[in-house]
């Protein structure tokens, strides 16, 4: 099977200000412990902060970003995938497209003259991370970009799609574009409830999104916010996912399935209106670096078995070990070559 570009990813290249902090810095910045959020004015002084303390690292980031980079390492074929955004014309930037270049993912970013490139602060305590996005130039991201002849080939060339709920925010006209283009085609649409926020705050574009998904991913937090903003009165993660495989379809050819990861408890797939459970590698606590993109990585581990047509016990079976390599690291990060068989 021919794997080149087969996988495109869309979404918000953040680089990821990282540092370990404490419970104090949570309460002055009113973070919450595992939380994605947007930054707002009283968050603007915490990046200067962040990149101050000794400890600070900087790694390119952003969910979409991060899951295509994990699929890409799990494949090891050069240009299986592709990935699409909005930076700046700055130095993080030119190393976001130095890093994901390196990881072997065909990027294309549309550049924006005035905002810088968006930035992620993740605030670690005891090995959870608090993520406050900054979005500046990802933000900019615009839907005639992808309409040009160059990037709209990406999309006709992929097979399989792939969109962080975080894109909504941006532009909800492009994954309509290529939703609708996946349905037509009979190609795999895929988005992720990516958090709570979104879920709340952003549901009238993620309701005209989700017809379109044939996989719906996201972690037991997202999906209970799901439930609540649904009026379905039901905190049961499973129960959440069957309910959310079964909503209406856009297109006939491919049945939902729904994945809900739940941390250190088994992973939830409901298809069939009937739930399987798959239990993670379990990892010993002094041995969790951080969290920073557990759920990434985990989606990335299962595209990449998905892309070649295996069964969903190996697409969760890869989901779990990428993600268990991540967490043992800092930030979305992987060793050169992946050991799993």
């Amino acid at each position: 099977m021919a794997y080149e570009r087969i996988l495109l990813g869309m979404g918000n290249p953040l680089l990821d200000i990282s540092a370990v902090v404490d419970e104090e810095f949570l309460k002055k910045y009113d973070i919450k412990p595992n939380n994605a959020i947007l930054a707002e004015d009283k968050h603007l002084p915490m990046y200067d902060e962040l990149a101050a303390k000794g400890n600070v690292e900087y790694i390119a980031g952003g969910a979409t970003q991060n899951s295509i980079k994990v699929a890409q390492w799990m494949l090891q074929v050069p240009g299986a995938t592709s990935y699409i955004g909005c930076i700046g014309k700055d130095k993080f930037g030119e190393e976001m497209k130095k890093d994901c270049t390196k990881a072997g993912v065909n990027v294309q970013y549309y550049e924006d003259e005035k905002a810088p490139t968006g930035t992620c602060a993740v605030c670690v305590v005891g090995g959870e991370r608090s993520l406050v996005a900054n979005l500046s130039a990802a933000n900019c991201y615009k839907s005639e970009h992808l309409k040009r002849p160059e990037n709209w080939a990406l999309v006709e060339k992929a097979k399989y799609f792939y969109i962080a709920g975080f894109f909504l925010t941006v532009s909800p006209e492009s994954i309509q574009l290529v939703a609708e283009h996946a349905a037509a085609k009979n190609k795999v649409f895929m988005m992720n409830l990516s958090a709570p926020f979104i879920c709340e705050f952003f549901k009238d574009v993620q309701e005209k999104a989700l017809p379109y998904m044939d996989y719906v991913f996201g972690n037991e937090t997202e999906a209970r916010t799901f439930s609540r903003v649904h009026g379905w009165e039901t905190e049961n993660v499973e129960e959440i996912a069957i309910k959310i495989s079964q909503l209406p379809k856009a297109s006939g050819t491919h049945k939902r399935i729904t994945v809900i990861t739940q941390g250190a408890d088994p992973v939830v797939v409901a298809e069939d209106g009937k739930v399987k459970l798959f239990p993670v590698i379990l990892l010993p606590k002094e041995k969790l670096v951080d969290t920073n993109g557990a759920g990434d990585a985990f989606v990335g581990g299962f595209l990449s078995q998905l892309v070649q047509e295996k069964p969903i016990e190996d697409c969760v079976r890869a989901g779990c070990y990428a993600s268990n390599v991540v967490i043992q690291r800092s930030g979305c990060t992987y060793p050169e070559k992946p050991d799993f068989h």
